[in-house]
């Protein structure tokens, strides 16, 4: 079950979102890996916990390894793994004037360079994949309110039957957002909630956008 709050944009943003109320996430705790392998423990299975955590532990050293090898991980429906960049856009493929040609590094340019380091940042991409789609995970997800929200509307049906006495919070979430529709996965508004985990990357469903100018994803 995925409980969502209400987060409603300050009528002072210069926005059409201005207002407006929109649902968001309460994440309800961060899982770590060893989480993750107490809970794998917990399914009938005749590995321990450590067993799991170790495995756990190795994989993820070699999906790092593979990926920076400029490999494509696929983990079957869970996600894609690659690495991408954001590009330097580079007028010239040889600058005579300064001695300089472009080159496969990482680095920033300097005002009034021609050519140079080719790439920016690097970075994981995680798209998601199988299970994990879009549309196979609107299949299966069941969504509530939280609570508090609950409270929240339970209070402002009540206060449009006696005098319009709306609930006058700007944020009944406890967050204000100036996005929109748009979630930003890096706040955690809603009190006692643990924060996103990082996957390092923009997640996906299986688009293989390119991060910068130049990156081509195969």
């Amino acid at each position: 079950m995925i409980e969502l709050y209400l987060s409603k944009v300050k009528e002072s943003s210069e926005t059409e979102q201005a207002g407006k109320y929109y649902a968001r996430v309460s994440y309800k705790q961060t899982m770590t890996i060893q989480d993750m392998a107490h809970h794998m423990a917990e399914h009938n299975t005749i590995f321990s916990e450590g067993s799991i955590l170790g495995v756990l532990t190795d994989f993820i050293h070699c999906v790092r390894e593979m990926v920076l090898n400029g490999n494509t991980v696929k983990l079957d429906n869970l996600a894609i793994f690659k690495a991408t960049v954001e590009a330097n856009g580079l007028e010239t493929l040889y600058d005579a004037s300064a001695d300089k040609v472009a080159s496969a590094t990482l680095g920033t340019l300097k005002e009034g360079d021609k050519t140079g380091s080719a790439i920016k940042v690097i970075k994981l991409l995680a798209q998601s994949t199988g299970d994990f789609t879009r549309e196979e995970l609107k299949k299966d997800v069941k969504l509530s309110w939280t609570d508090k929200t609950k409270a929240e509307i339970a209070a402002a049906k009540g206060g449009s039957t006696n005098g319009g006495n709306d609930n006058q919070n700007e944020n009944p979430g406890g967050g204000s957002t100036t996005n929109g529709g748009n979630e930003n996965e890096n706040q955690n508004p809603e009190p006692g909630t643990g924060g996103n985990p990082s996957t390092g990357g923009s997640g996906q469903d299986d688009t293989g956008g390119n991060g910068g100018g130049g990156d081509a994803d195969n």
